[in-house]
Protein backbone atom coordinates (compact mmCIF):
# COMPACT_ATOMS: atom_id res chain seq x y z
CA UNK A 1 0.00 0.00 0.00
CA UNK A 2 0.78 3.46 -0.45
CA UNK A 3 1.74 5.52 2.77
CA UNK A 4 3.51 9.18 3.76
CA UNK A 5 6.35 8.66 6.21
CA UNK A 6 9.11 10.73 7.54
CA UNK A 7 12.49 10.00 8.75
CA UNK A 8 13.83 13.17 9.64
CA UNK A 9 11.98 16.14 11.42
CA UNK A 10 11.60 18.71 9.81
CA UNK A 11 9.43 20.97 7.33
CA UNK A 12 6.66 19.17 5.28
CA UNK A 13 8.96 18.44 2.44
CA UNK A 14 10.65 15.79 4.55
CA UNK A 15 7.53 13.39 4.00
CA UNK A 16 7.98 10.74 1.82
CA UNK A 17 5.29 8.62 -0.62
CA UNK A 18 6.17 4.83 -0.22
CA UNK A 19 5.17 1.39 -0.79
CA UNK A 20 5.25 -0.30 2.63
CA UNK A 21 3.27 -3.36 4.19
CA UNK A 22 -0.20 -3.52 5.01
CA UNK A 23 -0.60 -3.01 8.91
CA UNK A 24 -1.58 -6.24 10.93
CA UNK A 25 -5.08 -5.81 13.37
CA UNK A 26 -4.90 -6.63 16.71
CA UNK A 27 -8.00 -8.62 18.40
CA UNK A 28 -9.51 -4.94 19.24
CA UNK A 29 -8.66 -3.83 16.07
CA UNK A 30 -10.40 -3.20 12.36
CA UNK A 31 -8.51 -2.34 8.89
CA UNK A 32 -9.87 0.49 7.57
CA UNK A 33 -9.69 1.29 4.04
CA UNK A 34 -8.81 5.07 3.96
CA UNK A 35 -11.50 7.32 1.73
CA UNK A 36 -10.33 10.58 3.04
CA UNK A 37 -8.33 11.98 5.80
CA UNK A 38 -7.82 15.89 7.12
CA UNK A 39 -5.12 17.79 8.34
CA UNK A 40 -4.50 19.14 12.03
CA UNK A 41 -1.85 21.28 13.66
CA UNK A 42 -1.31 17.86 15.45
CA UNK A 43 0.17 16.50 12.08
CA UNK A 44 2.47 18.99 11.23
CA UNK A 45 4.12 19.65 14.73
CA UNK A 46 4.32 15.65 14.69
CA UNK A 47 6.30 16.07 11.88
CA UNK A 48 8.82 18.89 12.65
CA UNK A 49 8.77 18.45 16.13
CA UNK A 50 7.59 21.39 17.19
CA UNK A 51 7.71 21.57 20.12
CA UNK A 52 10.39 19.82 20.61
CA UNK A 53 8.68 17.71 23.40
CA UNK A 54 7.20 15.58 20.67
CA UNK A 55 10.21 13.74 20.40
CA UNK A 56 9.70 12.15 24.03
CA UNK A 57 6.97 9.77 22.05
CA UNK A 58 8.66 8.91 18.84
CA UNK A 59 11.96 9.41 18.75
CA UNK A 60 14.80 11.95 20.29
CA UNK A 61 16.98 12.31 17.14
CA UNK A 62 14.38 11.47 14.29
CA UNK A 63 11.00 9.47 14.25
CA UNK A 64 10.88 5.79 14.61
CA UNK A 65 10.74 3.76 11.55
CA UNK A 66 7.88 2.92 9.89
CA UNK A 67 6.15 5.98 11.59
CA UNK A 68 3.10 7.01 9.76
CA UNK A 69 1.67 10.91 10.28
CA UNK A 70 -2.10 11.62 10.29
CA UNK A 71 -4.85 11.58 13.22
CA UNK A 72 -8.02 12.02 11.76
CA UNK A 73 -9.61 9.24 8.66
CA UNK A 74 -12.89 8.33 7.06
CA UNK A 75 -13.33 4.85 5.52
CA UNK A 76 -14.76 1.18 4.92
CA UNK A 77 -14.23 -1.54 7.01
CA UNK A 78 -11.75 -4.22 5.54
CA UNK A 79 -11.41 -6.81 8.68
CA UNK A 80 -11.85 -7.00 12.22
CA UNK A 81 -10.65 -8.54 14.96
CA UNK A 82 -11.81 -11.16 17.20
CA UNK A 83 -12.92 -9.42 20.10
CA UNK A 84 -14.31 -6.61 17.76
CA UNK A 85 -18.27 -6.27 18.07
CA UNK A 86 -20.59 -3.65 16.28
CA UNK A 87 -18.44 -3.31 13.61
CA UNK A 88 -18.58 -5.43 10.43
CA UNK A 89 -16.61 -5.73 6.97
CA UNK A 90 -18.32 -3.02 4.78
CA UNK A 91 -19.17 -0.53 7.33
CA UNK A 92 -18.48 3.07 6.46
CA UNK A 93 -17.06 4.62 9.76
CA UNK A 94 -14.62 7.60 10.84
CA UNK A 95 -12.76 8.33 13.96
CA UNK A 96 -9.18 9.02 14.25
CA UNK A 97 -5.64 7.60 15.59
CA UNK A 98 -2.61 8.77 17.24
CA UNK A 99 -0.71 8.29 14.23
CA UNK A 100 -1.13 6.49 10.92
CA UNK A 101 -4.18 8.27 8.94
CA UNK A 102 -2.17 9.29 5.83
CA UNK A 103 -1.99 5.66 4.22
CA UNK A 104 -4.09 3.94 2.34
CA UNK A 105 -4.80 1.78 5.14
CA UNK A 106 -4.72 1.82 8.42
CA UNK A 107 -5.85 -0.14 11.88
CA UNK A 108 -7.70 1.29 14.47
CA UNK A 109 -8.89 0.53 17.61
CA UNK A 110 -12.86 -0.08 17.63
CA UNK A 111 -13.11 2.36 20.57
CA UNK A 112 -11.99 5.16 18.28
CA UNK A 113 -14.59 4.59 15.78
CA UNK A 114 -17.89 5.32 14.52
CA UNK A 115 -20.46 4.39 11.57
CA UNK A 116 -20.40 7.25 9.53
CA UNK A 117 -23.19 10.15 9.35
CA UNK A 118 -25.47 8.92 7.02
CA UNK A 119 -25.76 12.36 5.47
CA UNK A 120 -22.42 13.27 5.47
CA UNK A 121 -19.46 12.82 3.12
CA UNK A 122 -16.37 11.28 3.39
CA UNK A 123 -14.53 14.46 3.47
CA UNK A 124 -16.99 15.91 6.52
CA UNK A 125 -16.51 12.98 7.98
CA UNK A 126 -12.84 12.70 8.27
CA UNK A 127 -12.79 16.19 9.19
CA UNK A 128 -14.93 15.92 12.21
CA UNK A 129 -12.57 13.85 14.67
CA UNK A 130 -10.14 15.66 16.30
CA UNK A 131 -11.26 19.12 16.11
CA UNK A 132 -14.92 18.18 17.04
CA UNK A 133 -13.78 15.77 19.80
CA UNK A 134 -11.58 18.82 21.62
CA UNK A 135 -14.24 21.25 20.94
CA UNK A 136 -16.76 19.45 22.47
CA UNK A 137 -14.79 17.34 25.28
CA UNK A 138 -13.42 21.27 26.06
CA UNK A 139 -16.67 22.23 26.29
CA UNK A 140 -18.60 19.70 27.76
CA UNK A 141 -16.44 17.89 30.32
CA UNK A 142 -13.62 20.69 31.40
CA UNK A 143 -16.07 23.91 30.86
CA UNK A 144 -19.50 21.95 32.45
CA UNK A 145 -21.57 24.11 29.73
CA UNK A 146 -24.93 24.76 30.49
CA UNK A 147 -27.85 26.44 28.79
CA UNK A 148 -28.37 29.81 29.29
CA UNK A 149 -24.67 30.64 29.49
CA UNK A 150 -22.97 33.38 27.58
CA UNK A 151 -19.87 31.41 25.84
CA UNK A 152 -17.13 33.06 24.42
CA UNK A 153 -15.16 31.47 21.78
CA UNK A 154 -11.49 32.76 20.97
CA UNK A 155 -10.20 31.56 17.51
CA UNK A 156 -13.77 30.80 16.58
CA UNK A 157 -12.88 30.07 12.51
CA UNK A 158 -10.33 27.83 12.52
CA UNK A 159 -10.95 23.75 13.00
CA UNK A 160 -11.67 23.49 17.27
CA UNK A 161 -13.66 26.96 16.92
CA UNK A 162 -16.27 26.46 14.17
CA UNK A 163 -17.17 23.08 15.54
CA UNK A 164 -17.21 24.97 19.46
CA UNK A 165 -19.49 27.63 17.95
CA UNK A 166 -22.05 24.85 16.63
CA UNK A 167 -21.86 22.86 19.71
CA UNK A 168 -22.00 26.06 22.13
CA UNK A 169 -25.18 26.64 20.66
CA UNK A 170 -26.52 22.88 20.54
CA UNK A 171 -25.96 23.20 23.96
CA UNK A 172 -28.51 26.39 24.40
CA UNK A 173 -25.95 29.06 25.17
CA UNK A 174 -25.34 32.92 23.76
CA UNK A 175 -22.56 32.82 21.74
CA UNK A 176 -19.35 35.00 21.05
CA UNK A 177 -17.10 33.99 18.47
CA UNK A 178 -13.67 36.35 18.11
CA UNK A 179 -11.94 35.83 14.86
CA UNK A 180 -10.64 38.33 11.88
CA UNK A 181 -12.36 40.65 9.80
CA UNK A 182 -12.95 38.49 6.68
CA UNK A 183 -14.20 35.66 9.16
CA UNK A 184 -16.84 37.39 10.42
CA UNK A 185 -19.48 36.44 8.42
CA UNK A 186 -18.78 32.70 8.39
CA UNK A 187 -18.71 33.13 12.11
CA UNK A 188 -22.21 34.17 12.33
CA UNK A 189 -23.55 31.84 9.90
CA UNK A 190 -22.63 29.00 12.34
CA UNK A 191 -24.49 30.19 14.84
CA UNK A 192 -23.04 32.95 16.73
CA UNK A 193 -25.05 35.55 17.92
CA UNK A 194 -22.42 38.01 18.28
CA UNK A 195 -19.01 37.61 16.20
CA UNK A 196 -16.40 40.09 17.07
CA UNK A 197 -13.88 41.04 14.96
CA UNK A 198 -9.86 40.75 16.81
CA UNK A 199 -8.64 43.19 14.86
CA UNK A 200 -11.03 46.51 16.04
CA UNK A 201 -12.01 45.43 19.28
CA UNK A 202 -9.78 43.53 22.44
CA UNK A 203 -12.31 40.85 23.58
CA UNK A 204 -10.24 40.91 27.15
CA UNK A 205 -11.61 44.38 27.23
CA UNK A 206 -15.47 43.28 27.83
CA UNK A 207 -14.81 42.72 31.76
CA UNK A 208 -17.27 40.39 33.65
CA UNK A 209 -19.75 39.39 30.74
CA UNK A 210 -18.67 35.32 30.08
CA UNK A 211 -19.44 32.28 31.83
CA UNK A 212 -17.07 30.75 29.84
CA UNK A 213 -14.48 31.30 27.37
CA UNK A 214 -12.76 28.73 24.96
CA UNK A 215 -9.69 29.93 24.24
CA UNK A 216 -7.95 28.12 21.48
CA UNK A 217 -5.46 30.78 19.98
CA UNK A 218 -2.83 31.10 22.79
CA UNK A 219 -2.02 34.57 22.17
CA UNK A 220 -3.27 36.41 25.58
CA UNK A 221 -1.73 35.67 29.41
CA UNK A 222 -3.81 34.39 31.73
CA UNK A 223 -4.48 37.76 33.45
CA UNK A 224 -5.95 38.75 30.27
CA UNK A 225 -8.11 35.61 29.35
CA UNK A 226 -9.44 35.80 32.77
CA UNK A 227 -10.56 39.28 32.42
CA UNK A 228 -13.99 39.09 30.62
CA UNK A 229 -14.85 36.15 32.47
CA UNK A 230 -17.79 36.46 35.57
CA UNK A 231 -16.29 36.17 38.86
CA UNK A 232 -17.30 32.32 39.09
CA UNK A 233 -16.55 32.03 35.37
CA UNK A 234 -14.92 29.20 33.87
CA UNK A 235 -11.53 29.65 31.43
CA UNK A 236 -10.85 26.42 29.42
CA UNK A 237 -7.89 26.57 27.73
CA UNK A 238 -7.32 24.56 24.80
CA UNK A 239 -3.59 24.49 24.20
CA UNK A 240 -2.78 27.54 22.34
CA UNK A 241 -2.66 26.65 18.61
CA UNK A 242 -0.78 29.70 17.55
CA UNK A 243 1.70 30.05 20.55
CA UNK A 244 5.28 28.44 21.55
CA UNK A 245 6.37 27.46 18.11
CA UNK A 246 10.09 26.60 18.34
CA UNK A 247 10.17 25.96 21.92
CA UNK A 248 10.24 23.11 23.99
CA UNK A 249 6.94 22.84 25.92
CA UNK A 250 4.98 24.47 22.60
CA UNK A 251 1.41 25.31 23.34
CA UNK A 252 1.70 22.75 26.38
CA UNK A 253 3.51 25.62 28.21
CA UNK A 254 -0.27 27.34 27.94
CA UNK A 255 -1.62 24.09 29.59
CA UNK A 256 0.58 24.10 32.22
CA UNK A 257 0.16 27.86 33.48
CA UNK A 258 -3.33 27.00 33.28
CA UNK A 259 -2.60 23.97 36.03
CA UNK A 260 -0.94 25.78 37.91
CA UNK A 261 -2.63 29.08 38.41
CA UNK A 262 -6.10 27.16 38.46
CA UNK A 263 -5.95 26.56 42.55
CA UNK A 264 -5.44 30.07 43.75
CA UNK A 265 -8.24 32.08 41.50
CA UNK A 266 -11.43 32.22 42.08
CA UNK A 267 -12.65 31.66 38.52
CA UNK A 268 -12.37 28.04 37.20
CA UNK A 269 -9.51 27.33 34.79
CA UNK A 270 -9.71 23.63 32.99
CA UNK A 271 -7.33 22.54 29.83
CA UNK A 272 -8.43 20.26 27.30
CA UNK A 273 -7.10 16.78 26.85
CA UNK A 274 -7.80 14.97 23.71
CA UNK A 275 -9.25 11.85 24.76
CA UNK A 276 -10.68 9.65 21.52
CA UNK A 277 -13.68 7.30 22.41
CA UNK A 278 -16.26 6.03 20.30
CA UNK A 279 -19.49 7.23 22.00
CA UNK A 280 -18.37 10.97 21.35
CA UNK A 281 -18.13 10.14 18.17
CA UNK A 282 -21.05 8.40 17.83
CA UNK A 283 -22.70 12.05 19.68
CA UNK A 284 -21.41 14.35 16.83
CA UNK A 285 -22.56 11.79 14.08
CA UNK A 286 -25.94 12.46 15.59
CA UNK A 287 -25.60 16.03 15.93
CA UNK A 288 -24.44 15.82 11.77
CA UNK A 289 -27.33 13.81 11.01
CA UNK A 290 -29.64 16.38 12.93
CA UNK A 291 -28.45 19.68 10.95
CA UNK A 292 -27.06 20.55 13.69
CA UNK A 293 -23.06 19.93 13.53
CA UNK A 294 -21.48 20.71 9.71
CA UNK A 295 -18.05 20.91 9.28
CA UNK A 296 -16.36 23.70 7.45
CA UNK A 297 -13.74 22.74 4.51
CA UNK A 298 -11.64 25.42 3.78
CA UNK A 299 -9.90 23.07 1.03
CA UNK A 300 -9.83 19.74 -0.14
CA UNK A 301 -6.51 18.47 -1.33
CA UNK A 302 -5.70 14.62 -2.93
CA UNK A 303 -3.40 11.99 -1.26
CA UNK A 304 -0.36 12.66 -3.43
CA UNK A 305 -0.43 16.33 -2.13
CA UNK A 306 -0.67 15.94 1.58
CA UNK A 307 3.17 18.03 2.33
CA UNK A 308 1.31 20.65 0.67
CA UNK A 309 -2.40 20.59 2.76
CA UNK A 310 0.35 20.60 5.82
CA UNK A 311 2.69 23.55 4.32
CA UNK A 312 -1.05 25.32 3.96
CA UNK A 313 -2.00 24.84 7.89
CA UNK A 314 0.90 25.40 8.92
CA UNK A 315 0.43 28.65 7.81
CA UNK A 316 -2.33 29.63 10.53
CA UNK A 317 -5.24 30.81 7.82
CA UNK A 318 -7.11 28.24 7.06
CA UNK A 319 -10.64 28.33 7.18
CA UNK A 320 -12.20 25.38 9.40
CA UNK A 321 -10.64 22.04 7.71
CA UNK A 322 -8.38 21.03 5.39
CA UNK A 323 -9.68 17.34 4.00
CA UNK A 324 -8.00 14.51 2.11
CA UNK A 325 -8.96 12.63 -0.86
CA UNK A 326 -7.78 9.13 -1.60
Amino acid sequence: MKAWSWDRYGPPDVLTLKDVDEPGIAPDEVLVRVRAASVNPYDWRHVGADPKLVRLSIGLRRPRPGLIPGADLAGVVERVGGDVTGLRVGDEVFGEVRLGSFAETVAVPQDRLAIKPVRATFEQAASVSMAAHTALQGLRDVGQVSAGQRVLVNGASGGVGTFAVQLAKSFGTEVTGVCSTRNIELVRSLGADDAMDYTREDFTERKGRYDLLMDIVGDRSLARLRRPLTSRGTLVIVGGIASGRGRLLGPAAQVLRGALASPFVRQRVGTVRWKPNSADLRFLAELMDKDQLTPVIDRTYPFDQIPEALRYIERGHARGKVAITF
